[in-house]
């Protein structure tokens, strides 16, 4: 394989480890990695959505020992079934959003300058909430996310779908949502995780299914390359992450968004950074 090819596969698979869970858009990020980098076209859409299933078996691993009670408790533990259909009721309005305005946002909005006005937009909103979270601390009402409704669910995934937009954040759009219906910091990241495992996966394997006629043998290196690099980078990243909504919360991210959406905005329209679509 081109060592050029290899070394924007693992960095792309950087850029989505390290993004994929923190409220700042790792989508966002990979459009604009990818258009620096000058790594784009049909295939590499395929390729940034199949290296979230790196992203996302991190997370698998960081819970294997919740997931593995839950699914051995499916059948017999109430508590593992409000878990599950908890999940089921938060995943279904961005897979049927997804599905049926997938191929128009695509054409749309997946473009730098949308991206980053995406950026600073929810910037704003995480600023908002966060103020909102100081004001008001009785707000919250779940400090677990075996605490959580049906309609809890349903809710936070209303917040995900939101998502869908480049730039906005599927973490970013279900922790801030959650914080807004009344989860916990700490509720709403670890929901947000749990959310993050059939969607990504699904999302995956459905986008492999459909453009297998782009792909071939011969890029396999290139995808495991990415799904490695995301793997390794997402471990470090939840782990790093647990422990700083422990004592910290998201107005850092905040201001990172509405920064680096400013900053890609001036270059494109200042012509200083040709942005690649």
């Amino acid at each position: 394989m081109d060592i050029t090819l290899a070394l924007q596969a693992f960095i792309m698979g950087l850029v989505e480890g390290f993004t994929e869970f923190l409220p700042i858009s790792s989508t966002g990020h990979l459009i604009l990695a990818g258009s620096l980098l000058n790594f784009v076209g049909e295939k590499v859409k395929v390729f940034e959505i199949v290296i979230q299933a790196g992203a996302i078996v991190a997370v698998m691993w960081e819970y294997r020992v919740r997931i593995a009670t839950v699914l051995s408790g499916m059948f017999s533990d109430n508590r593992s079934q409000r878990f599950i259909f908890n999940l089921i009721i938060g995943f279904l309005p961005a897979a049927i959003l997804g599905f049926l305005f997938n191929k128009a946002i695509k054409a749309k909005l997946f473009a730098p300058v949308p991206v980053a006005l995406a950026f600073i937009v929810g910037g704003f909103i995480i600023l908002w909430v966060e103020k909102r979270a100081k004001n008001a601390p009785h707000a919250v009402r779940i400090h677990s996310v075996d605490d959580m409704s049906p309609m809890d669910a349903f809710k936070v995934g209303c917040a995900q779908a939101l998502a869908l937009i480049p730039g906005t954040s599927r973490s970013g759009a279900t922790i801030i949502g959650g914080m807004m219906f009344g989860l916990s910091r700490k509720a709403a990241t670890e929901f947000s995780f749990f959310m993050a495992i059939p969607l990504l996966l699904m999302a995956t394997a459905y986008s492999l299914f459909k453009e297998r006629a782009l792909l071939s043998a011969t890029d396999l290196p290139m995808f495991g390359i990415g799904l490695i690099s995301a793997f390794i980078s997402a471990f470090l990243c939840v782990r790093w992450l647990l422990r700083y909504i422990s004592s910290h919360d998201f107005t850092i991210f905040a201001w990172y968004r509405i920064v680096f959406g400013l900053v890609v905005i001036a270059s494109a329209y200042s012509g200083l950074v040709v942005w690649a679509d």
